[in-house]
């Protein structure tokens, strides 16, 4: 059995990470050694990671275009948005699965869903648009928290394109009723899984070896 070395060095690293040559020699700003290494790196993926980190490539790029949109869209727009991807995840009962409440009187929330069909047990929903670089402080999440005991329910989902900061999310995890907190990146990967503003181009089929079939 090969036993590691003395010592972690550099030159250690090199030898047998292709991801740290990588970085060594991009952060060294030798571009061409580093493409060259890069594409050593990815020759040696097996075809099943060469298609998944394809995938979570453009899974990633579309992630990020969806909430681009999104930022710069209309509040109304937005809000419409949450209230149909709140739907295709299987929230809402009865005709009126979910409501959008955005507004002049919305009582400082932006939209409704029944969790049942007569709307006896609701879920109500706060949609803000920010920039990405944005963080969402812990004065909001009161503020959404105030809204919720007006409305005497217990259950709230607080979605941005932005971040939320480290004493929002604290301040979220400690009030007495249930927030949900979905950022940018979140809103991206469900906004891509429920295929809303998005929808498939191409499926791929892989198929392998049936092993039943040769015994």
């Amino acid at each position: 059995m090969q036993s590691g070395p003395e010592r972690i060095t550099r030159a250690w690293l090199q030898e047998v990470s292709p991801q740290f040559r990588v970085f060594s020699l991009g952060a060294a700003g030798d571009e061409s050694d580093a493409n060259a290494v890069a594409e050593t790196a990815a020759a040696a993926l097996t075809p099943d990671e060469a298609i998944r980190n394809a995938h979570r490539q453009l899974d990633e790029a579309l992630g990020q275009e969806l909430v681009e949109r999104l930022v710069t869209a209309s509040p109304a727009f937005f809000e419409h948005t949450i209230r149909e991807l709140l739907v295709k995840m299987g929230y809402g009962e009865g005709r009126h699965a979910a409501d959008v409440l955005g507004g002049a009187g919305d009582d400082g929330v932006d939209g409704v869903v029944n969790l049942d069909t007569l709307g006896v047990d609701q879920v109500y929903f706060q949609a803000k648009r920010y920039r990405q670089d944005i963080a969402v402080g812990s004065g909001a999440l009161r503020d959404f928290f105030g809204a919720l005991a007006l409305k005497d329910v217990t259950k709230g989902i607080f979605v941005t394109t932005a971040r939320f900061s480290d004493s929002a999310r604290l301040t979220a995890e400690k009030l007495n009723k249930r927030i949900v907190l979905i950022d940018g990146a979140e809103l991206a990967r469900l906004l891509i899984r429920f295929s809303v503003g998005c929808r498939i181009r191409e499926t791929y089929k892989v198929s392998e070896i049936e092993e039943d079939f040769f015994e």
